[in-house]
């Protein structure tokens, strides 16, 4: 009988044998007349792994999220990086700039600056990297290649007079809108020249934002 069992085991083994080898001779089959098959399959092997790839990678810990914020610089007076004044104002370079959470590529973005020559305040700096906040307060990290050092400022004041001398009996050359934005000229203690739309005249500082008030400029 332990014979008997013995050959049993020994024939259901070569059936399993010969089907799979007749699997395998049928797959091989498959592919061969059917090449488009083997590249799709190979194509979705390769999507996979690409795709595991990307979610390791997304996963793995960045250096720059990590990357410690810097401390309120405005007490300090002068930025770690530049060495130039702070709180100081700058304008935006390009008609888009994204504003991050973190001084770094990989920290989300909050919004996007869609207005170029705006004026905004740098409050900080880190690396590459400037935290800036607009007329409302609203601020954020951004990369300095998409600031400039070109001065503009915001107008606050409905129909603020543009004047053609420093004075207030000067007599009026335009109006300005609140909210358009007009490149700094020169300013004095109470006056700044701006130019918006190829006009020029002199308006009250306390009506423009991006200027400071102490601020004299020739």
């Amino acid at each position: 009988m332990r014979q008997d069992r013995q050959m049993r085991q020994r024939a259901n083994g070569i059936t399993a044998g010969i089907s799979a080898a007749i699997a395998g001779l049928v797959l091989a089959a498959l592919l061969s007349a059917c090449p488009a098959a083997a590249q799709t399959a190979t194509a979705t092997a390769t999507a996979t792994a690409t795709a595991t790839t990307a979610t390791a990678a997304a996963a793995a810990p960045s250096a720059d999220t990590a990357a410690p914020l810097p401390p309120d610089q405005m007490a300090l007076g002068r930025g770690p990086v530049t060495d130039l004044q702070l709180p100081r104002y700058v304008s935006i370079k390009v008609s888009e700039a994204n504003v991050r959470r973190g001084p770094s590529l990989s920290h989300r973005i909050d919004w996007v600056f869609q207005r170029r020559h705006l004026p905004v305040q740098i409050t900080a700096e880190y690396g590459n990297w400037r935290r800036v906040r607009d007329i409302e307060g609203a601020g954020g990290w951004i990369h300095y290649s998409l600031l400039s050092g070109a001065r503009y400022v915001l107008v606050t004041e409905d129909k603020a007079p543009l004047r053609r001398r420093p004075e207030p009996d000067a007599r009026p050359v335009a109006q300005a809108e609140a909210g358009v934005v007009a490149r700094l000229g020169d300013c004095t203690a109470d006056w700044c020249e701006i130019t918006a739309d190829r006009l020029s005249g002199w308006v009250l500082k306390a009506h423009l934002w991006g200027v400071d008030a102490d601020e004299i400029r020739d």
